[in-house]
């Protein structure tokens, strides 16, 4: 084995558990490190508080005095917990976060300093605009930007940072983040949703988009990690030839969690649940070295903020125990990807769940309109959402039979579909009406009880799972909110569009409730498409799909389009959340962002193939070469043929080998020149695609040939069987 790899593997053995001890129960220290509800309670006056819950909840206008009297409390309470900065933390089109630390002092005109955080620095900063992605709207010599704070999600403490989540807009109001717009998404599906959910409760006053996410990973020696440039650099494995023993047996799944990972997974859950973010499973995920965990359903947007905290403090952690978290949606070949399910549903404030069958008639034609709505929607921006999850990681992930085909269906169940079935067969003349209250059907009632009721299909995009849908498509390394942006903005103008048809209905002398059913009804029918409950693995459901017209592009650069159709732009428009022009600037960031991604993986695979890959195996060449002139010496012709003929075939075998690499790395190299002449983004972005994204998997089937051949102890990079097994 070489020096390299024989230390690192030798010193990932020796590795034991870093032992992590707390005698308090987690709801001695649950949001600890939060300005939460209780401490605002606790820290401010009384009529600031109830003006900062007055903008919280119902969205009023935070005043100065307000602002004032939050930042002098949130000092006091963050200078107890020994803070001494303070950073606005927000959201930029990187994907991940970013931050500016600040101290607290400020001069105090004698000679030294005070703590102190006014108002206006609580509310709004100016942080360097210039280097972050903007698609154009900002040159690089354009440096201003802004970042104005979320009340909606409180404060935090990490380390001795004062965290004030906010979101980011350029000098000129465009938006530069993903939170700005998820809060206009949320505003828009809260809006339209009042207004339809007004027809069957007249108390609703606000409705609130839920989000359950589910994060799955991988962990990692971190030795082995830094001894393979392509983890270390793309993420991901570049080349490797599977292990013989990987998940086949499926016995790491939901099996006894490491000692190791054990003790990673309860330092990460205590320093979470510090955080408030409600951490409660954890567990062994199908492929070795893959875990999962998942916190309570939370508001989504504060649900996005844990999202993104607890990827950066898995990272944190990780690597105190010796490990590195991989998010990358696929970082080993011949083993299942990561994912990260996004739960996604709809409540009241009144604490009706809008995607749960109730007890009564009413309450289960509520339950049938938003259900009904939501594939309506879905089923017209289909494209849209698949572009919302599309990237150059997840589209590893994405059809290669272990998650989500790339194509977006509903999965519904046995019960629900039925019960859709049934209302379309329905004729007009068979609904009876019961006063104000209630309606008859000529069908079955819905019954009470929905969860569990029928199996769950993994092959479903976007599956009904009994009081939710779980849009099983999101990549792990995903900002969240890229999908409930799309999610929530295509609901809303659905229900939008559902009310102002309803309403056509009661103006012309429809009893309301017949008036809901028939456009239900009406909606179920023309949306009948999204709805699949078989195998979305299979060949014949991608021709299926393509006869329903839905989308079955699988190139991330096309998928990016769906963005700037006309119906996305008018979708973006109608409901306040983007302008055509932040569209554009979206889009050239997403187009931008796959080529410099794809250039990267190109590069070090290049590098690695002519540095690493074709020296090694040059090398046992000569060795085999060395061997067969020895015997020629040695022994006869015909017997140095004999003892020599397996050598030879070897060595034949490795020059193959050797010559397929330099010519496909060549072209390769050729080719990214030609892409690199591109000017525009989107056409730059495909050429990367055609031309260079599909000449990884030749190029890496003949270095793994390669790695099959060549002496064990010779070959440099830690191998599969080494990776992939926590000792």
């Amino acid at each position: 084995m070489s020096d390299l790899r024989f230390r690192v593997v030798e010193k990932a053995f020796e590795k034991k558990a870093v032992e992590v001890k707390t005698d308090k129960r987690p709801s001695d220290y649950f949001g600890s490190m939060v300005f939460n509800r209780e401490k605002m309670f606790k820290y401010l006056p009384e009529k600031a508080y109830k003006d900062l819950i007055n903008v919280i909840d119902k969205g009023a206008s935070l005043s100065i005095a307000t602002a004032d009297a939050v930042a002098a409390s949130m000092i006091k309470w963050a200078l107890e917990k020994g803070v001494t900065h303070y950073t606005h933390w927000f959201h930029p089109l990187t994907e991940g976060t970013a931050e500016k630390h600040d101290a607290f002092i400020e001069p105090d005109g004698k000679g030294g300093v005070i703590e102190e955080l006014s108002g206006k620095l609580l509310v709004q900063q100016e942080p360097d605009a210039s280097s972050f992605p903007s698609g154009g709207i900002r040159n690089t010599f354009e440096a201003r930007g802004y970042t104005a704070w979320d009340p909606s999600s409180p404060a935090f403490i990490v380390d001795d940072t004062l965290c004030i989540p906010t979101v980011f807009i350029s000098y000129t109001g465009e938006l530069l983040d993903y939170k700005a717009p998820l809060l206009k998404a949320l505003d828009a599906v809260n809006k339209a949703a009042v207004d339809v959910c007004k027809y069957f409760d007249p108390n609703v006053k606000k409705v609130y988009s839920y989000l359950g996410w589910e994060q799955e990973y991988f962990l990692v020696d971190e030795g082995l990690y830094a001894a393979r440039p392509d983890l270390l650099l793309t993420g991901r494995t570049l080349m490797g030839h599977e292990s013989s023993k990987n998940q086949q047996l499926e016995d790491h799944y939901f099996g006894a969690i490491p000692t190791r990972v054990q003790e990673f997974m309860k330092e990460l859950e205590i320093e979470s649940l510090k955080l408030g973010v409600p951490l409660k499973t954890r567990h062994n995920e199908v492929a070795p070295n893959q875990f999962e965990l998942a916190p309570v359903f939370e508001e989504c947007n504060l649900a996005n903020d844990h999202n993104l905290l607890v990827m950066a403090v898995m990272r944190k952690i990780s690597r105190k125990h010796g490990f590195r978290v991989l998010l990358h949606e696929k970082p080993f070949k011949g083993v299942n990807g990561s994912g990260k399910h996004n739960n996604w549903s709809l409540g009241t404030d009144t604490g009706a769940g809008l995607m749960s069958p109730g007890k009564t008639p009413e309450e289960n034609l509520r339950f049938l309109t938003f259900i009904v709505n939501t594939l309506t929607a879905v089923y017209r921006h289909n494209g849209l959402l698949k572009g919302s999850i599309a990237s150059a990681t997840n589209a590893h992930r994405l059809g290669a039979n272990e998650a989500p085909p790339a194509i977006i269906s509903i999965f519904l169940g046995k019960q629900v579909s039925e019960v859709l079935d049934s209302l379309e067969k329905m004729e007009s003349d068979k609904l009876k009406i019961e006063g104000k209250h209630g309606f008859k059907l000529d069908i079955p009632r819905i019954p009470a009880l929905l969860i569990d009721n029928t199996d769950r299909n993994r092959t479903s995009a976007f599956a009904f799972t009994g009081n939710r849908f779980e849009f099983r498509a999101v990549g792990s390394s995903a900002n969240c909110a890229t999908s409930m942006i799309v999610l929530n903005a295509a609901v809303a103008e659905q229900l939008t569009l559902f009310k102002k048809d309803v309403d056509a209905l009661i103006e012309n002398g429809t009893e309301k409730f017949a008036a809901i059913l028939e456009v239900v009804k009406k909606y179920s029918k023309e949306c009948k498409a999204i709805r699949f409950d078989g195998n979305g693995y299979s060949d014949e459901w991608k021709e299926e799909a393509e006869k329903r017209g839905l989308d079955c592009e699988t190139s991330v650069p096309l998928i990016f389009d769906r963005y700037l159709a006309e119906s996305s732009i008018t979708l973006f428009k109608n409901t306040g959340i983007m302008t055509e022009k932040e569209l554009e600037a979206r889009n050239e960031v997403k187009w931008d962002t796959y080529t410099k991604k794809v250039q990267i993986e190109a590069r070090v695979l290049g590098d690695l193939a002519l540095n690493h890959i074709i020296p090694i195996a040059t090398r046992y060449q000569s060795m085999l070469i060395e061997n067969v002139s020895k015997v020629k010496e040695l022994f006869d012709a015909e017997k140095s043929k004999d003892i020599s003929s397996v050598n030879i075939s070897l060595i034949e075998e490795i020059a193959g080998h050797i010559k397929k690499i330099k010519e496909l790395v060549d072209k390769m190299v050729d080719n990214r020149k030609i892409a690199n002449k591109i000017t525009n983004e989107r056409e730059k972005a495909i050429a990367y695609h055609d031309l260079i994204a599909l000449m990884f998997d030749d190029i890496r089937y003949h270095i793994d040939k390669l790695e099959l051949i060549v002496d064990n102890e010779m070959w440099t990079l830690p191998k599969y069987r080494e990776l992939l097994f926590i000792r």
